[in-house]
């Protein structure tokens, strides 16, 4: 029996180029995989085998030539965030469960111009609103740690498949933790590059000044593969940044001596309540650290006065955001239309609030209600004055340190339904992710171990100056040569 699903990107590029092993082949054996493991994990939304084959005939065409990129006939799935020409773009929502995508996003024409083979579309929190998963109009999705549990959100389909060895690697979006939360909760590694460096053309938005595309798989090197395929200019969206790509495996090997890691003193203190950093995730996180001190890397306590701040200020962007994003969804042009309407007002009204579900609800209302006449100086402005002075405390920062390391998360993943009645403790979730959002900077999970207690996984965050991606990945990288946290497979999908 082959065990193609426990191999890397990288390994499977590999094995591709070699004429070891066929993209159709390869694409059957995942394709088998969802068939016999994804209900019990429901990660996906729709699965695309047909499509996915024709795919996978092309790439090993183009195989045969020797002139095939790295990444042709790998395997992939897509959040169903990203627009997807002649396949349903749900953003894993009732709005737009009936909208077949005209077009591809940017970053899925990347992957196909890359000759990666589409898979299908991972479920999602519903527009991308959530820390867990569970706001999904498709139901929850499973973390194939513990079935009970929840696999973080937003990006919690594309984590849960790849920890569950159902896909080689998926995209996600991180608006504030999207990616690293549930790549933490799920054992994988997951990237959020600097904001603009992954085009947000077809990415459906939710908070466009935050929102930010990126890859999650096994290992750092497989990021920093996807990551090249991924990363550059678009013409097309007005907050890509026009910089040159560079080869993001080209300095996986360097050696970390004399690298200065920042520990910032607010991500690791507890309140006065005593509550903070779950003392099994604390454990980890510090083990992880000490294993850096042995590799050569210097420990240097940092200070970061206002991350405090940071959840407060982004629950008025992120909303005021989404608030004005969403108001195109009106039942009027595409999407879900409500039942025999009575007049326009009827229309708008019923469509929106038969088809958005809770908590995208809240959070339009919570934003309409920060931009409105009187509260846009006090709200709004208020929190864009904050995110600067969070900005201007990373850049301080890494004027004495190369990157920082913190916690992913508080705690491991909790069971299904236990915050769904308690908004603020979700929201406190991306207590330790949201502040890199607002700064813009890069961040990455990387699996850490496992909680004592829970025997759940751990991640531990990496975050870099902008565009110091490379420096992320080669840093997570050294750590996966003398560790194999990532290579931890759930027993009952082995």
């Amino acid at each position: 029996m082959n065990h193609y699903y426990r191999k890397s990107v990288t390994e499977l590029s590999a094995l591709l180029q070699a004429g070891e092993v066929s993209s159709v082949e390869l694409t059957e054996h995942f394709l088998e995989r969802i068939k016999a493991h994804d209900e019990k994990l429901n990660s996906f939304i729709t699965v695309c085998e047909e499509d996915a084959l024709a795919q996978a005939e092309a790439a090993d065409k183009k195989l045969k030539t020797g002139d095939a990129p790295a990444l042709t006939g790998v395997p992939i799935a897509h959040k169903d965030i990203f627009c997807t020409r002649g396949i349903r773009t749900s953003c894993a929502s009732k709005m737009l469960d009936n909208f077949i995508s005209p077009y591809d996003a940017t970053v899925v024409s990347k992957m196909k111009t890359a000759g990666l083979v589409m898979l299908g579309k991972t479920n999602m929190d519903e527009f991308a609103m959530g820390s867990s998963n569970e706001t999904s109009y498709y139901g929850s999705v499973k973390n194939p740690w513990n079935l009970n549990t929840v696999p973080g959100g937003s990006s919690g389909g594309s984590a849960a498949s790849v920890a569950a060895r159902i896909t080689p690697a998926a995209t996600g979006t991180d608006t504030g933790g999207s990616i690293r939360q549930p790549a933490a909760l799920c054992g994988i590694t997951g990237l959020k590059p600097t904001y603009g460096r992954c085009s947000r053309f077809g990415m459906i938005a939710f908070a466009s000044s935050l929102d930010q595309a990126g890859p999650m798989a096994k290992t750092a090197s497989d990021c920093a593969l996807l990551l090249n395929a991924m990363a550059g200019f678009d013409a097309k969206d007005s907050t890509s940044i026009e910089q040159d790509v560079p080869d993001y495996t080209a300095d996986l090997a360097k050696p970390l001596q004399g690298l200065r890691i920042g520990l910032p003193g607010e991500y690791f203190a507890r309140d006065e309540q005593g509550k903070g950093m779950h003392e099994d995730v604390e454990a980890v996180v510090k083990a992880a650290l000490q294993q850096y001190k042995s590799m050569g890397a210097e420990l240097i306590d940092i200070s970061l006065p206002n991350s405090d701040l940071s959840v407060p200020a982004y629950y008025v962007v992120a909303p005021a955001e989404c608030s004005a994003n969403l108001s195109r969804l009106d039942g009027v042009r595409y999407g879900y239309r409500c039942d025999k309407p009575k007049d326009l007002n009827d229309l708008y009204t019923r469509s929106r609030g038969e088809a958005f579900g809770a908590e995208v609800q809240r959070r339009i209302m919570i934003g309409t209600y920060a931009l409105s006449s009187g509260y846009y100086d006090a709200y709004y402005l208020k929190a864009q004055q904050i995110r600067q002075l969070i900005s201007d405390d990373f850049r301080q920062a890494f004027n004495h340190v190369d990157v920082i390391m913190a916690p992913v998360t508080p705690e491991t993943a909790f069971t299904i339904g236990e915050k769904s009645a308690d908004p603020i403790s979700m929201y406190l979730s991306d207590i330790y992710t949201i502040a890199v959002n607002l700064a813009g900077l890069p961040a990455l999970s990387l699996p850490a171990g496992f909680a004592s207690s829970s025997k759940m996984p751990v991640g531990l965050q990496i975050i870099g100056n902008h565009f110091s991606e490379a420096k992320l990945l080669n840093v997570a990288h050294q750590y996966q040569q003398q560790t194999d946290w990532h290579t931890q497979c759930p027993q009952e999908f082995e």
